[in-house]
């Protein structure tokens, strides 16, 4: 039986057209809500997250909560970050904890993690071969490659039996240069995943996140070969919802944190997701507990 679950991918600089550039601060949104108006939130996101937080805006509970939830489509992951940390939205909701931590390594403005939301799972795809163990020697297999998936991807090789990694392998930064062992010398070619799904044909295997696998028509749970496994290895790649840090405790991006884990988001999800994004409702300090 396959494994099940776990860390998001690509790596550009250009913001979606239309972005906002001006985004209310937090002392104006708390203004609003003080005199009893709706408090506009402009989240960021992409594809198959931004159509759940889409739905999660026309939600009768999001008006409740006194939030007027506007989504914003990018089509960058990096700008998506630099657009909270700048405050020019306030909040994001695309990637994962590792994510998170790696985009935080390399900027000096840093964002937080408001909220989990998911875990989906990472899968290695091919069209030449339907079992792992089917490689040959010098196979070619392409990998996201931004630092948070690189590093997620080479754990499922490694869980998958194809290479082996240096002990303290870093979950979040860690790259090929890391494998100790590779027996059958797999070819491990790091590509940027925007248009991964593409390149599906022209390498013997394809590690892809399961929002780009989606996209591409693709379902882990039953079109890949092997998929990650669901145990404290992977908490990493939980996905939230994340704002510049100094915005980490405002009490409306908890609310709408909140509003994902509602009954009727979970159906939604998995009527449109066929089961391939599993609910977690954690609070923030499961990421990092070393347990």
């Amino acid at each position: 039986m396959k494994k099940l679950l776990g860390v998001v991918l690509g790596t550009s600089v250009l913001l979606a057209a239309g972005c906002s550039k001006n985004a209310p601060e937090q002392s104006n949104n708390t203004k609003a809500a003080d005199a009893g108006q709706p408090q506009k939130i402009v989240l960021a996101s992409t594809g198959s997250d931004a159509d759940i937080w889409r739905y999660i805006a026309t939600l009768p509970e999001t008006k409740k909560a006194g939030i007027d939830l506007k989504v914003q489509n990018f089509t960058d992951y990096v700008a998506m970050n630099t657009a909270i940390a700048n405050k020019e939205v306030d909040a994001n909701a695309f990637q994962s904890y590792a994510y998170l931590v790696a985009y935080n390594a390399s900027n000096e403005k840093k964002i937080a993690p408001v909220s989990t939301t998911y875990l989906e799972p990472m899968g290695i795809y091919s069209s030449k071969y339907k079992k792992v163990d089917q490689f040959p020697q010098g196979a070619s297999v392409a990998i996201p490659n931004d630092a948070a998936n690189e590093a997620r991807a080479l754990l499922l090789l490694q869980s998958a039996g194809l290479i082996k990694l240096k002990t303290g392998f870093d979950p979040a930064k860690g790259t090929p240069n890391d494998i100790t062992d590779n027996a059958k010398k797999i070819d491990i070619k790091p590509i940027q995943m925007a248009t991964a799904v593409r390149a599906k044909n022209d390498v013997d295997a394809i590690v892809l996140g399961n929002t780009l696998a989606m996209e591409g028509g693709l379902n882990v749970l039953k079109d890949s070969i092997y998929y990650e496994p669901v145990d404290q290895s992977t908490k990493l790649n939980v996905n939230i919802v994340a704002t510049a840090d100094s915005r980490k405790n405002d009490p409306a991006l908890k609310k709408l944190g909140e509003l994902y884990h509602t009954e009727a988001v979970k159906k939604y999800v998995q009527e449109h997701f066929a089961g391939t994004k599993v609910d977690v409702n954690k609070p923030i300090s499961y990421l990092t507990e070393s347990k």
